[in-house]
């Protein structure tokens, strides 16, 4: 994993555009665990996502699984 934050990656991006647009996504953890809510930020290392009931969690990258819009 890169150890500064590069903007210019694609991933980066297609995540700094679902915070822009303030949709809602389906994260997967590795756990199994699923997270359902709006991304607030991204760093190197996390995301940090408010869920439904208005509830902070910051997910590190290296636990997701997969990361998907709600539509």
């Amino acid at each position: 994993m890169p150890s500064e934050f590069d903007p210019a990656l694609p991933s980066i991006r297609q995540v700094q555009t679902l915070i822009k647009q303030a949709n809602r996504v389906e994260l997967k953890l590795v756990t199994g665990d699923l997270v359902i809510g709006k991304i607030s930020w991204q760093d190197q290392n996390c995301l940090s996502m408010v869920d439904a009931n208005n509830q902070t969690i910051l997910v590190w990258r290296h636990a997701i699984a997969y990361l998907k819009p709600i539509n």
